[in-house]
């Protein structure tokens, strides 16, 4: 079985080495087990578990959503319908935050085109709409 060193796994999953420990710290991959050298030794297990997690991170899965989609059971009708279940759920929340995003961009375009060109910030509309 292939061995590799954690900057190995931070060049082959483009991962920092940083992000890596932290990855341990919070329990989303092994503590791996170390060589005669002392040095960590990941399995191709350990980089495919950090390839999933940094591309659940990609979709906008959180670190404890990304732990509860890694720590399904076994049963695999189950595992399917739940993993669809979460990922129609992420789906919705990232739907909502686009919505919001266009208000937000809907209400700045507004108050931006209130402005004119005076150079002091007297009767800003976007300072005063901010304010209030």
């Amino acid at each position: 079985m292939d061995r590799f060193s954690r900057g190995q796994v931070a060049k082959s999953t483009n991962l920092s080495i940083e992000t890596i420990r932290f990855y341990e710290k919070q329990g989303l991959i092994k503590d791996p087990p170390r060589g005669p050298n002392g040095y960590r030794q990941y399995s191709q297990e350990d980089i495919s578990r950090l390839k999933f997690i940094k591309r659940a991170k990609e979709l906008g899965f959180s670190l404890k959503e990304i732990t509860e989609l890694l720590n399904l059971n076994q049963d695999a009708v189950k595992n399917r319908l739940e993993v669809q279940a979460r990922a129609q759920a992420k789906l919705n929340e990232i739907e909502d935050k686009i919505a919001d995003l266009k208000r937000i961009k809907q209400a700045l375009a507004k108050l931006s085109s209130c402005c004119n060109q005076k150079t002091n910030l007297d009767n800003c509309p976007i300072l005063e709409a901010l304010e209030s």
